[in-house]
């Protein structure tokens, strides 16, 4: 399936041949030095790996999981996973920009084509997600695309190395919901 998102990008649902190039995406975006060149960056305060071959593919595999890519004439510029949770409800995960395209438009053309699937092929009317709580400039750019905190921390998976390793030991999640349908 691919689907218009305009100009020359396209989304298109990802396979376990996109496995590697979205783990080097996702990891060099908000780890380690290459993510420094965004806005989006954990570095400062998470090492480590964001995902592994392992989690891209367990995505990929589960009906109720989608991972849609975003590609340009350069190649792979951004993902997001979508899961459809409880209902009408869809989490939104792993939201990630090329940090050399962020700036420029790819982030809100992906979370646009992202609320859209979510809407015809899962029946969601509604978007939940989970931002760490140290990101304010991340909470304020979804906030303004109608993103509210809905008041919920959720606890950050210490000690599971596959979401990083922690440089502190405060961080944590809150949960942020939107309605895409009425």
């Amino acid at each position: 399936m691919t689907e218009s998102a305009g100009s020359d990008r396209h989304l298109e649902i990802a396979t376990r041949a996109d496995t590697r190039d979205i783990v080097a995406l996702v990891n060099g975006a908000y780890r380690g030095d290459s993510s420094r060149r965004g806005w989006t960056t954990e570095a400062d305060y998470l090492g480590g790996q964001r995902t592994d071959e392992a989690a891209i593919n367990d995505i990929i595999a589960d009906p109720n999981s989608v991972i849609l890519l975003l590609r340009d004439e350069a190649g792979l510029r951004a993902c997001v996973h979508l899961e459809k949770i409880q209902g009408d409800v869809c989490y939104l995960g792993m939201l990630t920009v090329h940090p050399d395209s962020q700036a420029g438009g790819v982030g809100r053309t992906l979370l646009r084509g992202a609320e859209q699937h979510a809407q015809r092929h899962f029946g969601a009317h509604f978007i939940e997600m989970t931002v760490i709580d140290r990101r304010r400039e991340l909470i304020a750019w979804y906030e303004r695309r109608g993103y509210r905190s809905t008041g919920e921390n959720r606890p950050f998976p210490y000690g599971d190395e596959r979401f990083g390793l922690p440089q502190t030991d405060d961080l944590k999640f809150i949960v942020m919901r939107r309605r895409i349908a009425r």
